[in-house]
């Protein structure tokens, strides 16, 4: 009796923990249920993927998709339909909205947002204060929790722990890695003596990637796909439209960045997805904000660095998809292999296309990477087994829903 799958992707060159190959994958109830020749089996629907390349779903661990709070910037409705266009399956939104997500009350109100209206899967960093820092512990194990997030460099109002005394005493309930937003990595000496493992967000500077480097033991490393692919001169191209928080540096640190992903330093990409509006960023500086969209360009910038040798194919999915679900246990998902969730990311890696504005979903219309070709492109989304976009479309309506953490199980 032949093979049922609700799904096959046809044809496909599979990229996976075992290298690339041509493959068919059939996809079952949400999961990846045979991966191999399916010429004979059958199916609800045939993909055809002569052609392109099928890869473990994108998963973006840095966005902030502003709701609830600032609804004119973006909302989880925008921002995920924004992830799934560009070929990202899941994303963990940070916990700098209005009010903050510092508590269960909080968490639970974004899950019940969340929940019917984002386009991909998702969780939420909670903060970490100098007043929940004793609940840390059972915060960071709630359902929909991607762990604990610490504001170290620069923030507002009681997200930012800027005492020693403060990290130390977050540091002491946390056993799931909690990330940081620092510029100052000389405070690892705290982690290591709490025996704390430590994410340190969007590193810029190649002598953090040297520092950072003789850490690996306690510490794992995101860059964004801006610091990889924007220096100091985009300010005279684009001004304050280039500005973020930490910045875009001189080129000698962008390829110090590049240096880190090459030697296995870096663990994972984040989007550090954070929109403002033109008007806001048209203010003078400093009195313009921080911050540009990201998670729909994430894929296809990095695909054009692929293309253009700076990674292989198999160093993106790591960095993308296997890291995220190494570094912070998320359950079912991370390879493609059976058993395993049915997120897949599918991209044509000899597409040649344009970045436009035009093409932005988020609610603030643009992005600094306008007018920019690039070679590769995501050409699929599927989330647990549902074709979610295709070429450029969405295929169905939202039904996203809350990762699972074997730390939070």
């Amino acid at each position: 009796m032949p093979q049922v799958f609700d799904v096959i992707l046809s044809g496909g060159v599979l990229v996976n923990q075992d290298g690339e190959g041509l493959r068919d994958v059939g996809l079952r109830d949400g999961k990846i249920a045979e991966i191999g020749d399916l010429s004979r089996a059958s199916a609800g629907e045939t993909v055809d993927c002569r052609g392109l390349h099928i890869l473990p779903g994108v998963i973006d661990t840095q966005v902030h998709f502003r709701e609830p709070g600032a609804p004119h910037k973006e909302d989880l409705e925008s921002g995920s339909r924004g992830a799934v266009l560009g070929g990202v399956v899941g994303v963990f939104d940070m916990p700098n909205t209005n009010p903050l997500t510092t508590g269960e009350a909080e968490l639970a109100d974004k899950l019940a947002r969340a929940t019917g209206r984002m386009h991909c899967d998702f969780a939420f960093w909670v903060g970490g204060t100098h007043e929940n820092a004793r609940r840390l512990g059972e915060l960071e194990r709630l359902p929909g929790a991607a762990g604990i997030k610490v504001f170290m460099g620069s923030s507002t109002g009681s997200l930012l722990i800027a005492d020693d005394a403060g990290v130390a005493e977050v540091l002491s309930h946390t056993r799931r890695r909690a990330a940081f937003h620092s510029e100052d990595e000389d405070r690892l000496n705290i982690a290591r003596e709490k025996g704390a493992l430590v994410h340190v967000l969007h590193v810029t500077t190649e002598e953090e990637i040297a520092l950072l480097a003789e850490n690996k033991d306690i510490a794992s490393v995101e860059v964004t796909p801006h610091h990889l692919t924007m220096d100091a001169s985009d300010y005279a191209r684009i001004g304050t439209r280039a500005q973020m928080n930490p910045p875009v540096r001189e080129a000698r640190h962008r390829d110090g960045l590049w240096r880190g992903v090459a030697q296995g330093v870096v663990d994972v990409l984040g989007s550090d997805h954070a929109p403002h509006t033109l008007e806001e960023k048209a203010k003078p500086y400093p009195e313009s904000p921080s911050g540009m969209t990201g998670v729909q360009t994430l894929v296809p910038l990095l695909l054009d660095h692929v293309n253009a040798g700076r990674l292989t194919l198999q160093r993106f999915v790591d960095l993308t998809s296997a890291g995220p679900a190494r570094l912070f246990g998320v359950a079912g998902k991370g390879r493609a292999a059976v058993g395993y969730d049915a997120d897949l990311t599918i991209v044509d890696m000899k597409r040649r296309e344009t970045i436009r504005n035009s093409w932005i979903a988020s609610r603030v219309g643009w992005t600094p990477y306008d007018g920019k070709e690039v070679v590769g492109w995501p050409v699929g989304t599927f989330v647990r087994g549902a074709k979610v976009m295709w070429e450029g479309e969405l295929a169905m309506p939202s039904q996203g829903a809350s990762m699972r953490f074997f730390g939070a199980l």
